[in-house]
């Protein structure tokens, strides 16, 4: 597939297209999931959900009142194909998004039987209910950076890089990569269903409060009164704010639906270089934002982590016209500031609605 140039018309997202489009998304309860459910929504799609309870108490499903937002919510397990095909082949979708996983890499170290069976096998149990769905035309199935075999390097990974990974959170999403292009080429292809994988870095955002997580951690120790406790402050991730991939998985499915093959393929959105920064660095800057941070190195002995982690974004860049639009200062000052919303008793429905606002109206300004 060869580069081509994005033109302005590509670099913007088409609200209309997605007016009335029916979606099923898997892991509309979750954090990344969630803000892609409202999204879609607020333009006119027709969104229905399938997932477990959302995960933590607070979060983002439940204070942003989403369910009364969606034609359909479905609370069910990946794992339980049949549930998911009735789910699927009931909302009839156009366009499928497949979020639902076991997402820490700490937990699963903990619990690799659980994570592999969600992620390896909820993507097969997922890509089986989209062969028994009528009218399904695009799918987007989002894996992790994660899922590439860390070298270590200190230059991004593209695409055709090889699938690995240490623990069993990273190995669980390349086996998800593997498992979606075998059945790209096997059923799906041949169907005239049209799969891609996405990739994308640490996302950041009002909303998360997962365990292990960098911001969840660090505004759950503020709201303590606590110090943070950091396990790798040297460590180097692709930090981007959560609406940054999302704008990439929307034109992607656009792209999808109306192109084909061609951008049936994996594809990375991450941040631009100078946005891959240390955690330490990370946690100074929420510092000297945050009047009472601290933050300590945490002595205990901690599983292994990758050091350095970066993603090339190229094709998305000059395929779509993707592109990142809010620098990390910026990606953090929102997360601060939808959290202090939250605390203070604001609307969180209005308050994540007038963010993604925000961030459409850079991506017609970038």
């Amino acid at each position: 597939m060869g580069f081509r140039q994005g033109t302005l018309e590509d670099m913007d997202l088409n609200r209309a297209f997605w007016q009335r489009k029916r979606v099923f998304l898997t892991g509309h309860t979750g954090f990344k999931g969630g803000w892609l459910a409202l999204w879609l929504a607020d333009m006119g799609a027709e969104v229905h959900g399938f997932a477990l309870n959302p995960p933590t108490d607070p979060n983002f499903f439940t204070v942003t009142d989403l369910h009364s937002r969606l034609a359909s919510s479905t609370i069910a397990d990946i794992r339980d194909e049949t549930a998911l095909t009735r789910a699927m082949q009931s909302a009839r979708p156009e366009v499928v998004f497949h979020l639902a996983a076991q997402s820490l890499v700490l937990h699963s170290y903990a619990a690799p039987v659980e994570t592999y069976a969600v992620n390896v096998m909820g993507t097969v149990h997922f890509l089986e209910a989209v062969r028994k769905t009528g009218g399904v035309k695009a799918v987007v199935n989002v894996t992790s950076d994660k899922c590439y075999e860390n070298r270590e390097w200190v230059w991004p990974y593209r695409e055709n890089e090889a699938m690995g990974g240490f623990d069993p959170y990273a190995s669980s999403k390349g086996c998800a990569e593997l498992v979606t292009a075998a059945y790209r080429r096997s059923y799906l292809e041949p169907a005239g269903i049209h799969a891609a994988t996405v990739r994308a870095g640490n996302v950041i955002g009002g909303g998360d409060w997962a365990a292990d997580r960098l911001l969840p951690d660090f505004l759950r120790a503020l709201d303590a009164g606590q110090p943070l406790a950091i396990r790798s402050p040297l460590a180097t991730r692709p930090w981007q704010h959560v609406l940054e991939p999302l704008l990439g998985y929307l034109m992607l499915a656009e792209r999808l639906c109306t192109k084909g093959p061609a951008f049936a393929a994996p594809w990375n959105f991450g941040p631009e270089e100078n946005d891959s920064r240390t955690v330490q660095w990370i946690v100074e800057t929420l510092c000297s934002q945050v009047s009472g941070a601290a933050w300590r190195c945490d002595a205990v002995p901690q599983p292994h982590e990758a050091h350095t982690l970066k993603l090339d974004s190229a094709k998305a860049k000059a395929e779509l016209g993707w592109r990142p639009r809010w620098h990390l200062e910026t990606a953090l000052a929102m997360t601060l500031a939808w959290h202090q919303a939250w605390r203070s008793g604001q609307d969180m429905s209005e308050v994540s609605l007038r963010q993604i606002h925000e961030y459409e109206v850079a991506t017609k300004q970038a």
